[in-house]
C-alpha cells in the first residue's frame, strides 16, 4: 500500500542508485564550507601562479649565470674574478681548451646543434674526460654567454684555486732546495701567464707569483697556453705585491727586479744560485715604482739586435734558464 514504510523492498540507504538519504548536518559526513577563496598566485592552474612561478625561475636562473659568466669575451681568456667560473665560447676554442687539458665542469651543448668535425671532436675529448654534456636550448646559451657567438658549444671553467705566496716556500723546504720563485708586474695577458707557468715549471721553479688586483689570472686562456704545466706548478696570488716580496726578503731571498736599465747582466748572476724571487713587469712600463724600490737588484738581459724589450714570457724564459744552468753547475 502507498505510505506503507513496512515494505521490505525499501531502497538500502548505501547504494548508489537513486536518491540518498540526507546526514541532517550533524554527522561526519555533514557539508563543511571551504573558507575564503585562496589568492590566485596559491591556486594551482590560475595564470597569477604560473606568472610567479616563471618570476622565482628567472630570478634563479639569472643567478646561476651570474656564477657562471665571466668578465670577458669570447674563448681567449681575460681577466677573471675570485671565485667565479669561466666560460669558454665557440667551436674552435672550445675544442682547443679541451684538448689542451683545460679544466671544466660541463659542456653545454645546444638543441639540434648541426654536427661537423669540430663539434665531433668536442663530444669526444669532452667523453674521453668525463666532462658532463649539458643540452640546453639557444635561447639559455645566448643569455649565459651575453649575446657571444657561441656557436652551439660553451666549455664551463672551473675557478682556479690559488696558492699562498707563503706556500711557494714551503714546497722548495720539503724538496730541501733554495727557493726559486717568478713573480708578475702588472702583466695582463693571460697567454703571457700561461706562457711564464710554462718556462718556470720547465726550468725547477717553485712557482709564480701575480698580484691580486690589476693582473691576468688563471683563465681558460692561461691553462691553454701553460700546455699543462698549470695543472703542477702551483699559482700565488698576493693581495699586494710589495709587501709579498718583502715578506720573501724577510725569509732570506733575493728578490731580482728585470728591467732595460738594470745595473748589471743577467749572465752569471750569483744572486741567482740561492733562494731567489725574479719579479718581470710588463711590456709597455716595466715595474711598478714600488716593487722596483723593493728589489735588492736591477737586472738587464743584454740584446745586441734591434729589439728594445722582449714581453713577459719571453725574459721570464730567459732568466729561467739562466737560473737553472747556474743551478746544476753547483
Amino acid at each position: 500500500m502507498a505510505g506503507n514504510s513496512q515494505r521490505r523492498n525499501r531502497r538500502n540507504p548505501g547504494s548508489k542508485k537513486g536518491a540518498s538519504v540526507g546526514t541532517g548536518g550533524h554527522s561526519r559526513k555533514a557539508l563543511q564550507g571551504k573558507g575564503p577563496t585562496p589568492p590566485g598566485e596559491a591556486r594551482k592552474g590560475h595564470p597569477k601562479q604560473r606568472a610567479a612561478n616563471a618570476a622565482v625561475k628567472r630570478e634563479r636562473d639569472a643567478k646561476a649565470r651570474a656564477g657562471m659568466r665571466r668578465s670577458g669575451g669570447g674563448g681567449r681568456g681575460g681577466r677573471g674574478g675570485a671565485g667565479a667560473a669561466e666560460l669558454v665560447v665557440g667551436r674552435n676554442s672550445v675544442v682547443e681548451a679541451l684538448v689542451g687539458g683545460v679544466p671544466a665542469t660541463a659542456l653545454y651543448v645546444m638543441q639540434f646543434i648541426d654536427t661537423d668535425d669540430r663539434v665531433r671532436e668536442a663530444f669526444q675529448a669532452a667523453n674521453e674526460r668525463g666532462i658532463p654534456l649539458m643540452e640546453a636550448p639557444r635561447p639559455q646559451l645566448d643569455q649565459m654567454t651575453g649575446g657571444l657567438n657561441h656557436q652551439g658549444l660553451v666549455l664551463q671553467v672551473p675557478p682556479y684555486e690559488y696558492a699562498h705566496p707563503e706556500d711557494l716556500l714551503a714546497a722548495a723546504s720539503d724538496l730541501g732546495e733554495d727557493a726559486l720563485i717568478m713573480a708578475l708586474d702588472g702583466v695582463t695577458d693571460s697567454r703571457n701567464l700561461g706562457a711564464v707557468v710554462r718556462s718556470a715549471a720547465a726550468f725547477g721553479a717553485h712557482g709564480v707569483v701575480i698580484p691580486e688586483r690589476r693582473a691576468a689570472g688563471m683563465t681558460a686562456g692561461a691553462w691553454k697556453t701553460s700546455s699543462g704545466a698549470a695543472a703542477r706548478l702551483p699559482v700565488a696570488r698576493a693581495t699586494n705585491l710589495t709587501r709579498a716580496l718583502e715578506a720573501y726578503q724577510k725569509a732570506g731571498l733575493m728578490v731580482v727586479g728585470l728591467a732595460a736599465d738594470g745595473e748589471a747582466e743577467i749572465g752569471d748572476l750569483e744572486a741567482l744560485t740561492g733562494p731567489v724571487v725574479i719579479v718581470a713587469g710588463s711590456e709597455g712600463k716595466g715595474l711598478s715604482r714600488l716593487v722596483a724600490e723593493t728589489c735588492d737588484l736591477r737586472v738587464r738581459i743584454p740584446m745586441p739586435g734591434q729589439t728594445e724589450s722582449l714581453n713577459a714570457g719571453v725574459a721570464a724564459g730567459v732568466v729561467l734558464y739562466e737560473a737553472a744552468r747556474m743551478r746544476a753547475k753547483r
